[in-house]
């Protein structure tokens, strides 16, 4: 028996539903946010994201696992998505409507050269691990209950050296997409790999199946295996992925993309933010999917012109990328290990304060 037939599916009926009408997302038959606006600003349809890959994270590795322990105790994966689902309800409070997991995590330093750890839901050949899923099924059943989309990366390029061969991603695109359909998820929206035009070895996509100049044969392997699958509008997952900052999908990937994944990293400039997502739109290719922008590390949120305010002005969602600098406190940083889910540092507040404006949420 493989390890993905031991995690049973979820006994409950998921209860929200994620869907795409033009260039705006659908919740349960409705924009997000309806009817928000701040300063002449319309904030329907759009996606308000952070990035919070490593809420199912976990070390394989015995000589790293220790880097992750916390100030008061040892490294433990399931307080960590313990933690993370307590601090749910927080996020939605303020009007945040999505969240960024991915089953390869991401750096947990923010960027990394050498990435020794082994942080993935996946096996060598592309099973699922059932203490990972478990972990995942807390946060998307949470998830559910609160009305949040969960965009659901498969890849990420500093664990790709787990894997041998493209037969053995077909099996893990494969597990993932019938993990998820099996139990009826309507409100995950796939992304197959994080920043897929990263080639550089031995941390990075080199010329496997995820990288850019392939991936958008897995995007359209799994559109066809869950076609018919799950009760959704689409009737099928809604898949995408993502490049790294300052880059565009080109004539292929638009052409089957469902919704296009932007990133704003190396990007400082708001006003290039703005002229990102204008020129996608003004690519021949581009078929009026949404935009959104779920990874930008450029915050600023005080001030009126920054990154997530010019993203949000073109009408594309904008997400959050919050890691821990070096000197910083350990409750900064979403996506530094270990993490403070919490919103607990002038940093987050400040973003989840802006959400709340732009959402009228109370």
């Amino acid at each position: 028996m493989h390890e993905t037939e031991k995690a049973a599916p979820s006994m409950t009926k998921p209860q929200t539903v994620v869907s795409i009408q033009g260039d705006r997302f659908l919740v349960n038959g409705r924009p997000t946010n309806p009817g928000a606006h701040n300063q002449g600003v319309s904030v329907e349809g759009l996606l308000l994201n952070s990035r919070m890959v490593q809420g199912i994270f976990d070390d394989r590795n015995p000589e790293t696992r220790a880097r992750w322990d916390y100030p008061d105790g040892p490294w433990d994966a399931d307080r960590n998505t313990d933690e993370f689902v307590t601090a749910m309800s927080g996020w939605s409070e303020h009007g945040l409507n999505a969240i960024t997991i991915n089953l390869q995590g991401g750096s947990p330093f923010g960027y990394s050269k050498e990435q020794p750890w082994i942080n993935s839901a996946f096996d060598r050949q592309g099973n699922l691990l059932p203490a990972y899923m478990a972990r995942l099924t807390r946060i998307l059943e949470r998830a559910d209950e609160l009305g949040m989309v969960v965009i659901l990366g498969l890849f990420y390029f500093g664990q790709m050296t787990l894997f041998e061969s493209d037969a053995e991603i077909r099996a893990a695109v494969d597990n993932a997409v019938n993990w998820i359909v099996d139990r009826g998820y309507g409100h995950v929206l796939l992304e197959i790999g994080n920043e897929v035009d990263i080639t550089r070895t031995p941390n990075g996509y080199g010329e496997t199946l995820v990288s850019a100049p392939r991936v958008h044969e897995l995007v359209v392997r799994a559109q066809k295996l869950s076609q018919d699958r799950i009760d959704t509008p689409a009737g099928r997952l809604l898949v995408s992925t993502s490049l790294k900052g300052r880059s565009l999908p080109g004539e292929t990937l638009l052409a089957v993309m469902d919704y296009v994944l932007l990133h704003g990293n190396g990007v400082s400039d708001p006003d290039d933010i703005a002229t990102m997502v204008r020129q996608c739109r003004g690519h021949e290719a581009y078929r009026g999917q949404p935009l959104l922008f779920n990874e930008d590390d450029h915050y600023d949120f005080h001030l009126p012109d920054n990154n997530m305010m010019a993203s949000v002005s073109e009408g594309a969602g904008w997400g959050f990328f919050d890691y821990r600098r070096p000197s910083e406190d350990w409750r900064e940083g979403f996506q530094s290990v270990p993490a403070d889910w919490s919103i607990g540092s002038e940093r987050k507040r400040a973003f989840f304060d802006l959400v709340r404006k732009l959402t009228g949420a109370r």
